[in-house]
C-alpha cells in the first residue's frame, strides 16, 4: 500500500476534530462575525467640509432602463457589453469625428461638464457674449462653445465652432482642459457622476426581421457607434469589426451568431470539437428624422439571418450606448 495512504483516516480524524473549533480555534469562521453584526449610525461630516473632496468609495450604479414589456411582462434590463470602453472610468475624454465635423465626448453628465466650460472660457480670458445654461451654449468673442447630453448615458459632447465650422485648435485646448480636470482630486464629482437610469432603444419586428430604433441622428450615431465597435468588436474568431461606411452609414462586421454558438456546443459534446463558424453581417442604418434612426443587421452572405440572431446582436449592439 501507498505510505501516503495510510495517513488518510488519521487527516479525516483531525479535519472532523476541528470543525467544531471554526469560532475561537485554529480556522476562525468570519459568516459567524457577519451574522451578530451590529448596524452603526451613518457618519456625519462636516457642514464646513469641502463638498468636492468627498465622494462614495464604491458608488453602486444605478439601472439603466427596462426591456420593453412584452404580453404584460416587464423583461430584466438588457446587459451592458463588457468591453475596454465600458470599462474605463467616468471623466475620459476622446474625439468623434464624421466627414467635417469634429467635437469632443467626455465622461460625465452636461450638468458637471457646464461649470467646467466656464472655468475653462475664463481661464482663456474670453469674453462672454452670450451664456444660455439651458441650452449649454456659450457665445465668445472667438468662437462657441456648447455641451450636450451624450449618446451613451452619463456622456457629454462638446463642440467648438466659428461660424458652423469646428476650431481644431479650440477643440485641442478644450480637450487638454478636461483631461488634466479629470485627472485631478477636484474631478471626483466626474467619477462618482450616476448616468441617468432611462432605455433609449426601442425594438420593433417587422415580419421575420428585427430592427432598433433609437433617438439619435443618424451622423452622431454613426460616429459613436464607429468608435465602441472598434472597442468592442476586436475578437477573433468571436466579433470583430472588417469594415466602415461613412458614405452609406454601415458597418461589415464578423458574428458568432447565437444560433452558431448553439450548434458548436452541441457539436463539442459529441466530437470535442467546437466547429464554430462567424457570420458576415452589415450593420445598415437609416434615418427617420433628425433625431431618429433605424439600424438593421442583414446577412451579407446568401444564408438569411434568423429572428432571434438578428435580435441577439441588436440587443449587443444597442447595449455598446448606454
Amino acid at each position: 500500500m501507498n505510505s501516503a495512504l495510510k495517513w488518510m483516516p488519521l487527516v479525516a480524524v483531525i479535519a472532523l476534530a476541528t470543525a467544531g473549533c471554526a469560532r475561537d480555534g485554529f480556522y476562525h469562521d468570519r459568516n459567524l462575525d457577519y451574522d451578530e453584526a451590529e448596524e452603526n449610525a451613518p457618519l456625519v461630516l462636516p457642514d464646513g467640509r469641502d463638498a468636492d473632496r468627498y465622494r462614495d468609495a464604491m458608488p453602486v450604479p444605478e439601472v439603466s432602463g427596462t426591456r420593453p414589456a412584452e404580453d404584460g411582462v416587464v423583461e430584466a434590463p438588457l446587459p451592458q457589453a463588457l468591453s475596454p470602453g465600458r470599462a474605463r472610468e467616468r471623466g475620459y475624454v476622446e474625439r468623434r469625428a464624421i466627414g467635417d465635423e469634429r467635437w469632443l465626448v467626455v465622461g460625465a453628465a452636461p450638468a458637471t461638464v457646464w461649470p467646467e466650460l466656464e472655468r475653462f472660457v475664463q481661464s482663456r480670458g474670453l469674453t462672454v457674449t452670450a451664456s444660455d445654461s439651458r441650452r449649454g451654449i456659450l457665445e465668445t468673442d472667438q468662437a462657441r462653445l456648447s455641451v450636450r447630453q451624450g449618446l451613451r448615458s452619463g456622456d457629454s459632447e462638446i463642440r467648438c465652432e466659428q461660424g458652423g465650422a469646428p476650431q481644431a485648435a479650440c477643440l485641442t485646448a478644450l480637450e487638454r482642459h478636461f483631461e488634466a480636470f479629470s485627472a485631478s482630486s477636484s474631478a471626483a464629482s466626474l467619477t462618482a457622476q450616476r448616468p441617468v437610469a432611462q432605455d433609449r432603444a426601442r425594438f420593433e419586428q417587422r415580419g421575420d426581421d428585427w430592427q432598433v430604433i433609437l433617438p439619435f441622428a443618424t451622423d452622431r450615431l454613426w460616429a459613436e457607434l464607429s468608435h465602441q465597435l472598434e472597442l468592442d468588436f476586436s475578437v477573433e474568431g468571436r466579433r470583430e469589426l472588417l469594415e466602415r461606411d461613412p458614405a452609406s452609414r454601415s458597418f461589415l462586421v464578423d458574428y458568432l451568431t447565437r444560433s452558431e454558438r448553439e450548434r458548436g456546443l452541441l457539436r463539442s459534446m459529441a466530437t470535442l470539437n467546437l466547429g464554430e463558424s462567424p457570420r458576415q453581417v452589415r450593420l445598415v442604418m437609416e434615418s427617420r428624422g433628425p433625431e431618429e434612426t433605424v439600424l438593421k443587421a442583414q446577412s451579407a452572405g446568401e444564408e438569411a439571418l434568423s429572428t432571434e440572431d438578428q435580435r441577439e446582436l441588436l440587443e449587443r449592439v444597442a447595449g455598446l450606448l448606454r
